[in-house]
């Protein structure tokens, strides 16, 4: 029998601060909110304390921000995906924001073992001036420890409904998939960050982000293999290939601090666990 576990997080603005509150079953926790930026904004840790997830278990998370809102969300390890003898191991996550709201959605990596049979699935509902910063960041096997992704069977889905769809279906076993230089080029994380609003972006402000991303990217040694669109006006993506997880991660960090900053105006304050 698999283990499912579910989290209700609901943030809204009470006497001029963001204020967290949350219902679970299973193994899901939220740790204490912290305000390291002062009142209006709610930093939260994420805990799924069996640490990952194996054939048969489903994790369920729903975020909701009331109006004017601001939430942060991160964790304080990799989301493991474990060697299944046959049953799909799922992770959920639906984050719907009310006008006004903003949100940073900013988990670490989910690692795919190998015979791992799993999909991560991400919904995006943003109502009218809601605005939202997220990544997903996949790691295929452990290549540091010599253990490459040599088998299974791994979605990644990234919704934004009726506007913007990012599904992979990565099977170990697609050797053009995997080595093509047309698909991932032998490389073992895929990282993706992206900007979504709930009303079209001006011009300016939607080349802001890309010229942001852009600049940055061509900076840094993943270059080659990195890359800013944006496919609808409600869009801005970077999408990285990386042979680990580090470098791929250190890239989403400096573009979303950027865009924190001169979308938002918000200063470069990190969550403080990503550090201990």
């Amino acid at each position: 029998m698999g283990w499912h576990a579910k989290l209700d997080l609901d943030y809204r603005v009470e006497a001029g601060r963001c204020v967290a509150r949350h219902v679970h079953t299973g193994p899901l926790r939220i740790l204490q909110s912290l305000y390291p930026e002062g009142d209006s904004i709610c930093h939260n840790v994420l805990v799924h304390p069996p640490g990952g997830l194996v054939g048969g278990d489903t994790l369920d998370i729903a975020i909701k921000l009331a109006g004017h809102a601001h939430g942060l969300v991160t964790t304080p390890g990799a989301t493991r995906f474990y060697r299944s003898d046959g049953e799909s191991a799922l992770q959920r996550i639906v984050i719907t924001l009310e006008a006004g709201a903003r949100m940073e959605w900013l988990p670490l990596e989910a690692i795919c073992y190998s015979g791992c049979l799993a999909e991560n699935r991400l919904e995006l509902n943003l109502a009218p001036g809601a605005e939202l910063f997220g990544w997903d960041i996949t790691a295929l096997g452990l290549p540091a420890a010599d253990k490459p992704f040599d088998a299974g069977h791994f979605c990644q889905h990234i919704a934004l409904p009726g506007v913007w769809l990012e599904r992979a279906q990565i099977k170990a076993s697609d050797k053009l998939l995997m080595q093509s230089p047309l698909g991932m080029g032998g490389h073992a994380c895929i990282a993706t960050l992206f900007f979504v609003t709930g009303s079209k972006l001006d011009r300016q402000r939607r080349q802001q982000a890309l010229d942001i991303a852009r600049a940055l990217t061509e900076a840094h040694p993943l270059c080659a293999t990195a890359g800013a669109t944006s496919p609808d006006a409600r869009v801005v993506v970077l999408r990285v290939l990386a042979p680990v997880v580090e470098p791929a991660m250190g890239l989403l960090k400096q573009v979303w601090l950027a865009w924190r900053h001169q979308l938002w105006q918000q200063g470069s304050s990190t969550p403080r666990i990503w550090s201990t």
